[in-house]
């Protein structure tokens, strides 16, 4: 390797702007030369082998959810990782948030970062390109992209590969905990492998940017941007299997919204000569602190060139993930529908693993809200965080297949509420969105301490933080909740919904108070849990908006959308008190009418109201593609008619989730949507995510096994069952009678066998 041969570097670009070979580096020559020696001497580290009775990642199928609302993507991750490399279709849009929107035929990049699902456009950085010259390119935003169609295209778990039509060009992508990994396999001709830093899409948009040229075939730089992610910095550093002839770089200014200069946007155009079938490997760190921490990353994880090798890592990643759920399926289905219960499942668990990814380098350093750089010393840090939906399935299923990433995930938010001055809503790389709303880190903070896996967790200081942030009134009116018991109408910004989620929240507050023996804490917040009653109205049966002076709105329509709602309609609110069921049922006015609003809720449609973007997978007013009624099937155990849940589940579970491209009735939003239908499928469900028990309801397949820590395992078995066949006529724990409809979280993860005797009929 020519460590310090340098090709041809034509520019005529702004001088202003950051880019430049080794006189000008970020970081002492030699700090360099030692990393790069250590990764390349030390050798390739062998992929582990995962002992799996069969691949179960041929049950994945990563288009699912890339059509209709889904708004995944079908790139390369593994599991929880930093990298998520797949390719950008090049337009902006609500439906291409995640990059990639299945319908269309264009690609115009391979970027380093996405998010699954979130309805809100972000990243996209780093965002690599293969030509052949010359280029195709259209007037922006597409600009040089080329066409592809799905029939040159495969995915699978860290793994993709499309052929680019206009350019002969076949790219694969895979991927690590920190790197991304690319190789282009080229026709003969002029070759180009354009990295564009000033590329943005959606709410994101680049604020700075450099690359600087290491060597003949490594550089490193930084992209800064702001969006959603304010301030976001991504660093990173690659290494191309084979030197490049020459480098053009170009960039534009960049200037602030008041039109004063602020930074660059930088393009990189590296040329080669290549023969027919010739293959270029490109492996790409990132880091969210320093160029010095991406060289270390790509150090530590990127070492070999070895395109294969990393592809068979990636595999064995998932491998071991997936096979921590072994399911078989019913007798009943035929081998094409067996075949399909199993992809949906198997891709469900695959996208629950997403998010949230690992934000710190191999040393542990990462990026604060604050702005300052800290260590994770003895824990892995984690960001992207959409708490508003993932508390409910997300969180809680981490707990049983993943406890100690769950620790870890909760420690991350404690650190990150210390940095940050109070509890995060939605936060990643190192900022706070403010997305959503609650304070919905305190349930995932709580739920792993009540569950003993908050061990790295100071629990005094995390309540005294929840204290602080329940208590902050200039913060999102909670001045008004604290004073009159309810978040007022008038701004329209959610106000109910406020109140819903606050009492919700407040409740975990009082559980981790009584958990550390802080009885006034757990009064006060005991106390601040039953405010979601202020919201409710006798008249109508429903909770409503409700202004200052105590009055509900007398035009009130309960299927509207109102903007005092989150993205919801008081049906869909209307169950969301997952912590107090016997005092929503008193309300309701008992068992029988609390199964009656359950009847209409599933069933009743207002033809007048015309349903929103994010009202999908409709059942009457139930949205299965939205997160406030997740666990509202599950409250017929309470009415003594847990059929009529069953029969609701089984129908979500097998029309609104598919295996194929529309396959998910909703944004994903990080996991949520199929951490449903992972536990759901496994035949039960927290319907309070922090209240250590799980509702049954059906489950999908006859036997499903759970590997636990310590070579434990907790197996359903579901004797007799199939698509009609889909009621549970007894349960048994380990030879014993189950008491009512739910287990405990301590009975599931000591092991053991829940026997479930199924029948067609109902009584």
């Amino acid at each position: 390797m020519k460590l310090f041969s340098y090709p041809r570097i034509d520019s005529s670009t702004d001088r202003r702007c950051h880019f430049s070979v080794a006189a000008t580096l970020f970081f002492p020559i030699a700090l360099m030369v030692a990393i790069l020696v250590a990764a390349f001497s030390s050798g390739c580290s062998k992929a582990k082998v995962v002992a799996c009775d069969d691949d179960l990642t041929q049950f994945v199928n990563p288009m699912i959810g890339t059509d209709f609302t889904g708004n995944t993507y079908p790139g390369a991750q593994v599991p929880f990782g930093m990298v998520q490399l797949s390719p950008d279709n090049g337009l902006p849009g609500w439906d291409r948030i995640s990059g990639y929107f299945y319908p269309d035929s264009t690609i115009a990049g391979f970027s380093h970062t996405h998010l699954s699902g979130t309805g809100a456009g972000d990243l996209y950085d780093i965002s690599f390109m293969p030509v052949m010259k010359p280029a195709r390119v259209s007037e922006p935003p597409l600009g040089v992209h080329s066409r592809f169609s799905h029939d040159r295209e495969e995915a699978k778990a860290g793994y993709y590969k499309v052929h680019l039509d206009d350019y002969d060009i076949d790219v694969e992508l895979t991927a690590g905990d920190r790197i991304g990994v690319q190789r282009y396999t080229f026709p003969a001709g002029e070759a180009a492998v354009i990295l564009n830093l000033a590329k943005a899409m959606n709410w994101d948009r680049t604020v700075d940017s450099s690359i600087k040229i290491i060597n003949d075939s490594t550089i490193a730089g930084f992209r800064y941007s702001d969006g959603w992610a304010r301030g976001q910095r991504v660093y990173f550093a690659s290494r191309f299997s084979r030197p490049f002839d020459s480098v053009n770089m170009d960039s534009v200014t960049i200037d602030n919204p008041d039109g004063a200069p602020q930074g660059c946007g930088v393009t990189a155009t590296f040329d080669f000569n290549t023969t027919a079938g010739e293959q270029l490997t490109i492996v790409t760190a990132l880091s969210p602190t320093s160029v010095e921490g991406a060289i270390a990353n790509l150090g530590a994880e990127g070492a070999s060139m070895d395109f294969d090798k990393y592809r068979a890592e990636a595999r064995d990643k998932w491998n071991s993930e997936l096979a921590k759920i072994r399911v078989e399926t019913p007798e009943s289905l035929d081998s094409v529908a067996a075949r399909d219960r199993k992809t949906v499942f198997y891709t469900a668990l695959y996208h629950s693993m997403f998010a949230p990814t690992i934000y710190s380098d191999v040393n542990g350093d990462y990026l604060g809200p604050d702005g300052k750089v800290h260590k994770a010393e003895g824990w892995t840090n984690y960001s992207t965080f959409s708490l508003w939906d993932t508390y409910r399935a997300s969180h809680p299923l981490f707990t049983i297949i993943n406890p100690e990433r769950a620790g870890d995930m909760a420690k991350s938010l404690t650190e990150f509420a210390f940095q940050l001055g109070r509890l995060p809503v939605w936060n990643f790389w190192g900022s706070e969105t403010d997305m959503m709303i609650g304070y919905h880190s305190a349930p995932v903070i709580v739920d792993a301490i009540l569950k003993g896996l908050g061990s790295k967790i100071d629990a005094e200081k995390a309540l005294d933080i929840c204290v602080a942030t329940a208590r902050k009134g200039d913060y999102r009116q909670l001045d008004k909740y604290m004073e009159l018991g309810y978040v007022p109408s008038g701004n329209k910004d959610w106000s109910m919904s406020k109140t819903m989620e606050y009492a919700f929240d407040d409740y975990c507050i009082a559980l981790l108070a009584k958990k550390i023996g802080r009885q006034e804490i757990y009064d006060e917040f005991m106390k601040r849990a039953l405010n979601y009653k202020n919201t409710f109205n006798p008249v109508t049966g429903f909770f409503q908006p409700r202004d200052e002076h105590g009055e509900f709105n007398k035009a009130f329509v309960a299927e509207e959308y109102d903007e005092e709602i989150c993205e919801s309609n008081a049906w869909q609110y209307l169950f969301s008190v997952q912590h107090d069921l016997p005092g929503l049922m008193k309300l309701l006015g008992g068992k029988e009418r609390m199964e009656i609003k359950l009847d209409s809720m599933f069933t009743y449609v207002n033809p007048e109201i015309e349903l929103p973007i994010f009202s999908t997978g409709m059942l009457g007013q139930y949205a299965q593609g939205n997160e406030p009624g997740h666990h509202v099937a599950y409250l017929y155990n309470m009415t003594g008619n847990p059929w009529k849940g069953a029969d609701k589940l089984h129908e979500i579970m097998t029309t609104l989730y598919t295996n194929e491209p529309d396959g998910l009735c909703g944004n994903e939003d990080c996991g949520q949507m199929s951490a449903w239908y992972v536990l759901s499928a496994m035949g039960f469900y927290p319907v309070n995510p922090v209240g250590g028990s799980y509702e049954l309801g059906t489950p999908l397949f006859s036997e499903v096994s759970v590997s636990l820590p310590q070579g434990r395992k907790f197996t359903v078995k579901a004797d007799g069952l199939s698509d009609s066949a889909r009621y549970i006529k007894s349960a048994t724990l380990n030879g014993k009678p189950l008491d009512g409809t739910s287990f405990t979280h301590e009975q599931l993860m000591e092991g053991g066998v829940l026997e479930l005797e199924m029948s067609d009929k109902h009584d």
